[in-house]
């Protein structure tokens, strides 16, 4: 059980694989589970509770230091992909990975409860990939990203896309050390995300507009998205992007093309 957001990893567990390889089965939290063993008894008492939070999360920015100082050592730009289930975060990869393979190295991370779907669908551009599943579990963690990054064994001035569960609330707590966090919002959930899940908002260096072939068929502002998010996060840029029609992705894929060439 996570002592932070309230999610449970089945037996404590979670599992990368790479398509056509044997699964790896990782201990979730494995750097403080001792710990929270220790206060079991005390889970009910708000002071243990605040105490497991704080060294969860204590541990967790340990080992993203860790992912964040290599991937500075070999100039990998690593983004972060979080939003809610269905925003079309991994179309969008997709069409991302299609425009950039034959310029830059590239590789994912796909972050699920369960299934390979999604590696399958990156697989098969021929893009190394590793999918972490993480059972009960609601959001990837630095040491998960550590242990696929292992398998992966990327190149140096390559791109990392990390796609994390699909998620508004958890995600934004746990830092992955990755570059940039992108949250993608869909313009079939609605004006108010932004306000109604303000952390993942304020933690994102980007927003991506996605679905925007769909806006004559909504009764839904754009700007109003873009106003409730800047509430949270004066700081976000935006790009309005369709996968159907490939509307926006040449400006997405531009901002991508000069991070890298910022990063080195």
């Amino acid at each position: 059980m996570c002592g932070v957001c309230g999610c449970g990893n089945t037996n404590g567990k979670a599992t990368i694989t790479k398509p056509g390889e044997n699964a790896l089965t990782i201990e979730a939290h494995q750097h403080h589970h001792g710990h929270e063993h220790g206060h079991e008894h005390h889970h009910h008492h708000g002071k243990s509770v605040l105490e497991l939070e704080q060294d969860i999360l204590r541990e967790n920015q340990l080992a993203a230091a860790k992912n964040r100082g290599y991937f500075e050592a070999k100039n990998i730009l690593a983004i972060n992909f979080v939003s809610s289930p269905g925003s079309g975060k991994t179309t969008l990869l997709e069409e991302t990975l299609k425009a950039l393979k034959d310029e830059f190295p590239c590789y994912v991370i796909e972050g699920d409860q369960q299934t390979m779907h999604d590696a399958n669908r990156i697989d098969a551009l021929g893009i190394p990939v590793i999918q972490v599943n993480t059972g009960q579990g609601c959001h990837l963690e630095s040491d998960m990203v550590y242990e696929a990054v292992k398998k992966l064994k990327p190149k140096e001035n390559a791109f990392l896309f990390i796609e994390n569960v699909g998620n508004l609330v958890c995600p934004s707590l746990f830092d992955l050390g990755e570059s940039k966090r992108v949250v993608i919002i869909s313009t079939t959930e609605g004006e108010d995300k932004p306000i109604k899940y303000p952390d993942i908002f304020h933690s994102a260096d980007l927003c991506i507009i996605n679905k925007m072939d769909l806006v004559p068929y909504l009764n839904i502002s754009v700007e109003k998205i873009k106003e409730y998010a800047l509430q949270v996060n004066h700081r976000l840029q935006f790009f309005e992007t369709s996968c159907t029609t490939g509307a926006g992705l040449d400006a997405w894929l531009q901002w991508l093309r000069e991070q890298i060439k910022q990063n080195a």
